[in-house]
């Protein structure tokens, strides 16, 4: 992207007349980078870099991304129009996106699970984190914490892989129960498929309306 839309100048005249822009470095800032890759990935369902992510004044995410092509292709807006609805969206709805980048912070803060510095994975750490994942989960309704509740699909592709690996009937029970709420709510497109991209209350019922 540095390359294909940073070094445009109609792309460049754009960022700079709307935004203000940084770039960081993820060698010299991996816990920058570490948080704002949580953020993409609560909102997307995937992470990568180039990593692109649109921040309010206060620093918090409310929409991101990995890469942005230069022009339309594959069903993917190019990124000056990525940026254009942005714009759009900031000036029109710029209260709704606030409340949304508040969802996505509170979300981030729950989404630590492990402490510690260790640096070798060991079976016990394992035990751990889904304990700790037990002790968040909402037995009654299924996911973590409470509103707004996104999909946790790294959290379910975890507990899934622990109860194949370690025969663990919690971490089957949470990717169960937490997979069935999602598929009966309002988060799931009964007629398009797909999820949207999190529900803003506790029982899966009221989608943000975007995938």
């Amino acid at each position: 992207m540095a390359h294909e839309s940073f070094e445009n100048s109609a792309t460049a005249e754009f960022m700079n007349s709307h935004f203000i822009n940084i770039k960081v470095d993820r060698e010299e800032r991996p816990d920058l980078d570490a948080i704002y890759m949580q953020a993409v990935v609560a909102m997307t369902g995937q992470g990568g870099w180039p990593m692109t992510v649109f921040l309010t004044p206060e620093g918090r995410p409310f929409y991101g991304g990995t890469y942005f092509p230069p022009a339309p292709r594959y069903g993917m807006p190019s990124f000056i129009q990525l940026m254009q609805g942005i714009v759009n969206a900031w000036e029109t709805k710029r209260s709704e996106i606030i409340q949304s980048s508040g969802d996505i912070t509170k979300h981030l803060q729950r989404t630590a699970v492990l402490t510690g510095q260790e640096d070798v994975l060991s079976p016990s750490m394992f035990g751990k984190a889904t304990e700790a994942l037990a002790k968040d989960f909402d037995h009654e309704r299924g996911g973590f914490g409470g509103a707004p509740k996104f999909p946790p699909s790294m959290t379910l592709e975890y507990l899934l892989q622990s109860f194949v690996l370690h025969k663990d009937s919690r971490a089957l029970h949470m990717a169960e129960t937490t997979l069935k709420m999602m598929a009966y709510g309002g988060m799931y497109d009964q007629i398009g498929g797909g999820f949207a991209r999190y529900s803003t209350d506790v029982n899966w019922l009221v989608p943000h309306f975007e995938k």
